[in-house]
This record gives structure tokens, C-alpha cells and sequence, in this order.
């Protein structure tokens, strides 16, 4: 890629910090997205992670104090730092996108609508797609709205296995990876499958910290990678922003 390309790419703006692993995972993810000729050809990433932005599965359930303020006002600043279009490393927060669309005048990127749009793409005869996401994300229906649009059906984790999803899910937040969580996680895998799943989706930013298509019995979609691929595109030009759907 010529400098003068490279001058001219889009900055990408990150909301991260849910957790930060897993922002960590999305940034590497795109400078390995990225084909470059030298150091300089890779884009420009601004990254606010704030693990302090209050937790999104306890606001959704009614648990807790809702993120939406402080997602608004991370928007605002990437923008204001100069980015040109901004995506947000955490599918449950993507239950509150309206404040962050209505805090800015620049492009925001669903991470849900990509991986949706991924799982057709690349799987167009599955129908069943298993949701391997967080008990907040699966209340706020957005993966399952998303799908249906699609002509595709949500298959989810039932009571209890949704709970030990949760319980994985945060060990992994505090205490990173490990074989027990890599096993935890391809046990409910495992059972999306037998409930009917033609495909996975990793629709937590956590799950792909853990677990890789190699582990599981049927295609696994990667939002966290997806979004990588899909964020090169759109600072390189290559393709136009989607509609807000």
C-alpha cells in the first residue's frame, strides 16, 4: 500500500474496556486484518478502553447502573480525537447503540450486524445459529432481532447452562484464559450443537479468548475477527459504511 493510501485511510475509533482483554484481542485482530507492505500502511486506531464503564449485563437485567451515558461520552471523545467512524469492542453493549448513534455525527459499526451479515455470507444454508453470548445481550433480543431480519433462527443456551456461561464468562474478565475455561466453553458449544445449531456465533468478546473453530462440531463465526476484517475495509475505502438498520 502506497503512503499516500495509507494517508488517506479512515481512523478507526475503538469503545473498549469490556473487558480489556478483549479490546486488547479486537486490536490485534486488526493489525493482523490488515495487509501491509511496511509498518507505516497500518491504519490509525484510537482506543478509549474504560473498564469503568458500568457493567452491561446487570443494567439490562435491571441490576444495575445503565452504561448508555458513559458509552455516549466515549463516543463523543474518539470523535473529537479524530476518528472517522467507531466500533465498540463488546456485543452486549450494543443493546444501548442508540446513544451511542445520538452522541455523534460520524459512522458507528455494529458488530451484531456484521457477524449476522458474516453468518449469511459464509454460511448461506444455515438456518439454526447458535448464540454464544451473555444473558444481558440474549434479554436485550439484539442478536435475535438481527437474525430474524435475516431469515435465520436463534438457538440459545437454556437455564442453567446460560448461568454458567455468566459465571465463565466474568472468570474469564478477571482472571484471563485457561484450559478449565477453554473445556467450559467448548462444553457449551458442545451443547448449541446438540440442540440443533448449524452454526456458532461468538457473540461475546470474551468467548474467542477461549475457544476456536477447531473446537467446536460446527462453523464458528468470530464477531471480534469479523469486525477486524470489516473495519480494514471501511478505513481503506474498499467498501461503503452499511445502513443503520
Amino acid at each position: 500500500m502506497s503512503e499516500t493510501h495509507a494517508a488517506r485511510a479512515r481512523v478507526v475509533g475503538v469503545i473498549g474496556g469490556m473487558g480489556p482483554m478483549a479490546t486488547a484481542d479486537l486490536l490485534a485482530k486488526i493489525t493482523l486484518a490488515t495487509p501491509v507492505d511496511t509498518e507505516q500502511d497500518h491504519l490509525r486506531v484510537l482506543v478509549d478502553s474504560n473498564p469503568q464503564i458500568p457493567d452491561r449485563n446487570r443494567a439490562i437485567l435491571g441490576n444495575g447502573e445503565s452504561p448508555a451515558m458513559a458509552l455516549a461520552e466515549t463516543a463523543r471523545g474518539l470523535q473529537r480525537s479524530g476518528a472517522d467512524f467507531l466500533v465498540m469492542a463488546c456485543n452486549t453493549a450494543h443493546a444501548f447503540a442508540g446513544a451511542i448513534r445520538a452522541a455523534i455525527s460520524i459512522p458507528f459499526v455494529s458488530m451484531i450486524d456484521e457477524a449476522c451479515d458474516a453468518c449469511v455470507r459464509t454460511q448461506p444454508n444455515a438456518i439454526r445459529v447458535g448464540l454464544l453470548a451473555s444473558p444481558g445481550c440474549l434479554s436485550a433480543g439484539i442478536y435475535q432481532r438481527a437474525l430474524t431480519r435475516r431469515g435465520r433462527q436463534a438457538v440459545v443456551l437454556p437455564e442453567p447452562l446460560l448461568a454458567e456461561f455468566a459465571a465463565l464468562l466474568y472468570r474469564i474478565k478477571t482472571t484471563g484464559p485457561s484450559d478449565d475455561a477453554r473445556i467450559g466453553m467448548k462444553t457449551l458449544a458442545d451443547a448449541l450443537v446438540a440442540a440443533g445449531a448449524d452454526v456458532l456465533i461468538a457473540a461475546c468478546t470474551e468467548v474467542p479468548l477461549v475457544l476456536q473453530a477447531s473446537d467446536t462440531g460446527r462453523p464458528l463465526i468470530d464477531a471480534t475477527e469479523n469486525l477486524a476484517q470489516r473495519c480494514v475495509q471501511y478505513a481503506r475505502g474498499n467498501e461503503l459504511f452499511p445502513a443503520t438498520y
